[in-house]
């Protein structure tokens, strides 16, 4: 296990994709004690966990949430952070209930059209002041 698993949940996403972007914001808006961190999957710290967990590197069409020393992804992923965040977030956890294949289905189709639906932008996001330190470098 690395120092990065210790130290709480880590979320990669594709850092040029708006959808993605959004995503994390909506995460980092409802964790006020911090306790996600995050990695673009093109950033440096993205590619070596990716390599850590035998993920491949060239692939940047999943979310994967590392807890725990174990990493999920797609459905499964955005449905543990969902319960990690608690609160009414939590409910959304029940939906681990549906087969992972249907689940994976409707998750997959929203990934491959995420550029067309949401956009992209030409680089990776960039933290704010006071959220830069929740980023892995």
């Amino acid at each position: 296990m690395s120092k990065d698993d210790r130290a709480g949940p880590v979320v990669l996403f594709d850092g040029v994709c708006n959808l993605c972007n959004r995503s994390v914001r909506f995460i980092i808006d409802r964790d006020p004690g911090g306790v996600f961190r995050f990695a673009p999957l093109q950033s440096e710290a993205g590619e070596k966990l990716l390599e850590q967990y035998g993920l491949p590197t060239e692939n940047y069409g999943t979310f994967i949430l590392i807890e725990g020393g174990r990493y999920y992804v797609r459905s499964e992923a955005a449905l543990r952070v969902a319960k990690l965040l608690g609160g009414g977030w939590g409910l959304a956890y029940a939906f681990m209930a549906v087969p992972a294949p249907l689940r994976d289905r409707v998750y997959d189709y929203v990934a491959r059209n995420r550029y067309k639906w949401f956009g992209r932008t030409d680089e990776c996001m960039a933290p704010g002041p006071g959220i830069e330190e929740r980023f892995l470098e």
